[in-house]
């Protein structure tokens, strides 16, 4: 019996080692593709004109759309920084989806809006739109205001896109910070490809927490004072400039933020647009694009890239209780994207998306937590066995937690070399010192988050959870469910 136990704990102690060695490997390999990913993107884009590009006649039509749901405390502030965006040929659609506050109100006040007579073709479908605004004030004629029954964000999102005018739709939310030449960052692939036919751009998303903000604008970049949203920088860093960046370079790309995103309209809408039951709408529609690309009986070479800048800046939480609700709707919409597309999972009608990219995220994003957990039921028995090898595991463990800190410098270094975007020495190494505690305090958090995100799913919970929020530079708070 003793012999017949030795060799299942050996086959278990295998078992989690093969698991350990394949997604460290794999980080590795991504980290090595990010560099060569990054390279090449600064060697293409070190003498680009890019105001040639936003002003240029040839420049294609984009509209950016805004989902608004009770921001009535910085709906105007929020407005105004995306008029300030640099690009000739652009318009601005902000979706009003049913807020319960006076969001239209302070809108049509402060822009001079009127509703006017405007056909709107459903090409997709969406919740009732019950009014299209226009200012009568010259200055803002870029800018089209919706106002339509609630029906969630990717709603939102389809209203937008039925409303837009532009061959290419850019998505962000309105609390979100867009610098004023993203437009022309973003459009650049789309153009430039002549490869193949890019259908959605991704941006780097940075942290604005502790930033000031005035009139819609950025003044200054600071870093923020809680530690958490510290916590949050190290993992946007790792996810933009190391993990997204290495899947762009073998165009296995399964997730572009919520926060910013530029997509080819027809493509969206021959899709299908934004599936509005899920809380995940951004990673669905990606892994949809692909799975439509991929079934195609024509089949076209097609691209789903991200670049580096950072052109996006978003409040991230700064409480235990906001951060874990949102992480658990993450985790939540990892697993009904995956799922709702599970026929892709090895199958090689798919290729690269089915053979790799969505194995990837299913066993290392989604099942991760759980193969974690098993691990530390796994070692308690062990340790109630009297069967753990002291050295081995104090090795073991020693190893995780350097090659994280390698991981996370690595992404460091990357920020640094490229954008610089925090100029003091004293910030980067406060980042660097918050990074050698992260393992023991943030790494454990997220993956409780992660669990109860899956117990949650399997329970059949929808709902996004309340989003509090502080605002941009003007200490206001903005609550969204």
């Amino acid at each position: 019996m003793e012999i017949f136990i030795s060799h299942i704990i050996q086959y278990i102690d295998y078992l989690f080692l093969t698991f350990a060695v394949i997604i460290f490997g794999f980080y590795f390999l991504l980290a090595v593709l990010a560099a060569f990913s990054l390279w090449e993107y600064f060697k293409s884009t070190n003498f680009v004109a890019y105001d040639t590009v936003a002003y240029s006649r040839l420049a294609p039509k984009v509209t950016v759309i805004a989902p608004a749901f009770n921001e009535s405390k910085t709906i105007i502030s929020n407005i105004h920084s995306l008029l300030n965006l640099e690009y000739s040929n652009f318009e601005i659609v902000v979706v009003n989806d049913g807020s319960t506050d006076d969001t239209l109100q302070q809108a049509i006040t402060h822009f001079g809006m009127e509703k006017v007579d405007y056909f709107v073709n459903y090409r997709i479908s969406c919740s009732t739109i019950r009014g299209i605004y226009k200012s009568t004030q010259k200055a803002f004629n870029k800018l089209t205001f919706v106002d339509k029954v609630n029906g969630g964000k990717g709603d939102a999102l389809n209203a937008g896109i039925n409303i837009a005018s532009g061959e290419i739709f850019i998505a962000t939310d309105v609390d979100s910070y867009i610098q004023e030449d993203a437009i022309q960052r973003m459009v650049r692939p789309f153009i430039t490809n002549s490869q193949s036919k890019v259908i959605a751009v991704g941006a780097s998303v940075r942290v604005a927490n502790s930033c000031k903000f005035e009139d819609g604008n950025m003044l200054r970049i600071n870093l923020p004072k809680k530690l958490l949203p510290k916590f949050q920088i190290l993992e946007y860093t790792r996810a933009f400039l190391m993990a997204r960046m290495g899947w762009t370079r073998i165009n296995g790309l399964m997730l572009i933020s919520g926060a910013m995103g530029a997509f080819d309209r027809n493509s969206v809408i021959e899709a299908g647009g934004y599936y509005s039951h899920t809380v995940g709408e951004d990673m669905e529609l990606i892994v949809r694009l692909r799975r439509k690309m991929e079934e195609k009986k024509t089949k076209q070479r097609y691209k789903i890239a991200t670049i580096p800048d950072p052109l996006c800046w978003t409040e991230v939480p700064e409480s235990l209780k906001i951060l874990g609700r949102q992480r658990n709707r993450w985790a939540r919409g990892a697993i009904d994207s995956l799922f709702m597309h599970r026929t892709m999972f090895l199958n090689p009608k798919y290729r690269k998306t089915g053979l790799l990219s969505h194995p990837f995220w299913t066993i290392f994003e989604w099942l991760a937590p759980l193969i974690e957990l098993a691990g530390l039921v796994y070692f308690g028995i062990l340790v109630l066995l009297k069967g753990i090898n002291i050295p081995f595991f104090l090795l073991l463990l020693a190893f995780v937690y350097f090659f994280s800190i390698f991981i996370t410098t690595w992404a460091l270094l990357f920020e640094e070399l490229t954008f610089h975007r925090y100029r003091r020495t004293k910030d980067i190494l406060i980042l660097f010192g918050v990074s050698l505690i992260e393992p023991f305090i943030y790494h454990p958090l997220l993956v409780y988050w992660a669990l109860r995100g899956n117990i949650d799913y399997l329970r059949g919970k929808k709902g996004w959870g309340k989003m509090t929020r502080k605002g941009f530079g003007d200490g206001t708070t903005k609550t969204k469910t």
